[in-house]
């Protein structure tokens, strides 16, 4: 996987344009200057937390003696189940916040931009090629980029696309999710069947 690949798998995983809504709730009731900060520190704290884990997350996996093939299809199972749920949206928002409580952390640096299906990407990306790691700070830092634009001007992307154009978007970006994620389960296949052919 190139870096662009990469950057575009993250972005993806990280679903914006999926938690607009989620993020214009949670800060609907907060003054608006004040939401810009609490904004800007939010996706600030998600990005320390994505670097920590991308870099800590190969020492993770030596630690559990996990091989790199059990690792690629682990994580083409993850992103096939989160590109599903894109597609097929569930109802509901259990946000776990009163009504003008300022959110810290979580819900919105945790689970909403630094999730764990992103931390187990990044995790992936790291096993998989540990040489490349300039890469994958490179991607990681261009899909948390974008992102944090979409989210720093939720209000203008919600204007423009309304609450049908995001629902299409988080499906398209879903269906192409789809893809990756298939890719990279045959990917682990194929280095397991190569893998067991080779001690034989």
């Amino acid at each position: 996987m190139d870096t662009w690949s990469a950057a575009v798998m993250l972005f993806l995983i990280m679903d914006p344009l999926g938690n607009l809504p989620v993020f214009m709730s949670v800060l609907k009731t907060i003054e608006p200057k004040r939401r810009r900060f609490i904004l800007v520190r939010e996706l600030l704290l998600a990005l320390f937390i994505l670097f920590v884990f991308l870099f800590s997350g190969q020492a993770v996996l030596d630690f559990l003696n996990v091989q790199q093939e059990t690792v690629s299809i682990a994580g083409g199972i993850i992103l096939f189940l989160i590109a599903l749920k894109m597609i097929f949206p569930q109802s509901g928002n259990p946000l776990g916040l009163a009504v003008g409580e300022e959110p810290f952390l979580v819900p919105l640096a945790i689970p909403m931009i630094a999730g764990p299906s992103t931390l187990a990407a990044l995790i992936l990306l790291s096993n998989q090629n540990p040489d490349r790691m300039v890469d994958w700070s490179l991607a990681l830092g261009a899909a948390w980029s974008i992102s944090a634009i979409i989210l720093l001007f939720s209000g203008l992307f919600h204007r423009v696309l309304g609450e049908r154009g995001l629902t299409a978007m988080e499906r398209l970006m879903g269906m192409i999710l789809v893809m990756i994620a298939i890719q990279m389960f045959l990917d682990g296949i194929g280095q397991y069947f190569t893998h067991t052919s080779g001690m034989l």
